[in-house]
């Protein structure tokens, strides 16, 4: 198997106290780095909160079509709500091998919001993307759904403002003319920020390839495709939070949703059970890989108890090269390895400036304008 590398681990009150060394976030951040920072000790309510949004995963991703197409916005080229083949991965093959639900955390600044506002550049029409209200299942479909997303989107944030705390303390010694907290106001007071729920479809053992069995073969991608379920790419905002994958069998616990309806005499609302967990994924080669700066590729585990943050483009700009962007990707459950239906099911936030705010500051780019030239490589034209 490729090697599996150590990430650099902090705890939540390091960061609450502001005693994580500089030299620790390099080692995470820094151009020699994984560019990956993990956190331990973090809020008790986390364990659940992350099991029941991501058993919402794979009850989303086997709703009947006709439910999945309600959550579709073309306009806004699926990046709100359900999104399935809409990609375009490497060598230009569309993506079909996970489903994506998508979600603003306007939320998180204000519950009333359902995406960013306007701007007198970006507005609805030019860049719906990011000003599409969100789109979720009705409870009458998935019940809870909304609550539990939301619920685990404001801890991992909670916590990204610590971790880019941190970073702007470091900045500010190391950039000159870097702005007081300028990280820590873009990732708490952003109403661009998006969530995105995934689920990895089981793979079909009909067209299943071989199991690799030698760490040249998965290195080489040999086998079928190293980076089979997620090609390798680089994320586009400034600290992309992750929890830990779930892997279900879902050939011995459907997730398939009950109907439900629910009266006014009720008095809490309806939330799906949470689906049994697997210890580990019975492919022990799934899982995240990044590209270390040497060319290596190494596997990275994040804990179940922990929350992990990589970084992005746009910090990679904002902090002029001193943290860096992490190429990564993610290789998919071999249906040889296991007997049952693998599905693996995670969630990522990506921390991101408000769409006028600028992210590079020599040339004055605004983080509108990068991300759309992002969204337009990224999607089925």
């Amino acid at each position: 198997m490729a090697p599996i590398a150590q990430a650099v681990t902090v705890s939540l009150q390091e960061l609450k106290d502001g005693t994580v060394s500089f030299e620790k976030l390099q080692q995470a951040f820094g151009p020699d780095s994984l560019g990956i920072l993990v956190v331990k000790d973090v809020p008790p309510e986390f364990a659940s909160l992350r099991h029941h949004a991501l058993s919402y995963s794979s009850y989303l991703g086997n709703l009947p079509k006709s439910e999945l197409d309600k959550l579709e916005n073309e306009k806004a080229k699926y990046l709100t709500g359900w999104s399935l083949g809409k990609e375009t991965l490497k060598n230009g093959q569309v993506d079909t091998l996970k489903g994506s639900f998508y979600a603003n955390c306007a939320f998180y600044v204000d519950p009333k919001l359902s995406c960013a506002a306007p701007t007198e550049e970006f507005n609805t029409d030019n860049f719906p993307e990011y000003l599409s209200p969100n789109i979720w299942p009705d409870d009458a479909t998935l019940p809870g759904f909304k609550n539990s997303v939301e619920d685990l989107c404001r801890l991992i944030i909670d916590v990204a403002v610590l971790v880019a705390r941190a970073c702007d303390r470091f900045a500010e010694k190391e950039i000159a003319g870097y702005p007081n907290g300028y990280l820590e106001k873009v990732v708490s007071t952003s109403t661009t920020t998006k969530a995105r729920l995934l689920h990895y479809f089981p793979e079909d053992p009909a067209n299943a390839p071989p199991a690799p069995t030698k760490a040249s073969e998965i290195a080489n991608g040999e086998g079928g495709d190293e980076d089979d379920w997620c090609a390798i790419h680089l994320d586009h905002g400034c600290l992309t939070g992750l929890t830990s994958a779930m892997f279900v069998d879902e050939a011995k616990t459907p997730a398939v949703a009950p109907a439900f309806e629910q009266t006014l005499a009720d008095s809490k609302p309806l939330k799906l059970a949470p689906l049994p967990e697997l210890d580990a994924s019975p492919d022990p080669a799934s899982g995240l890989y990044i590209k270390s700066r040497t060319g290596q590729t190494v596997q990275v585990k994040i804990p179940r108890d922990c929350i992990a943050f990589q970084t992005g483009e746009a910090l990679e700009r904002i902090t002029e090269g001193k943290f860096k962007a992490v190429p990564h990707f993610v290789r998919g459950a071999r249906a040889s390895m296991s007997d049952g239906r693998i599905a693996r099911n995670t969630l990522a936030v990506f921390t991101q400036p408000n769409l006028g705010e600028e992210v590079d500051m020599e040339q004055h780019i605004t983080f509108g304008e990068f991300a759309r030239g992002i969204v337009a490589k990224n999607t089925v034209s």
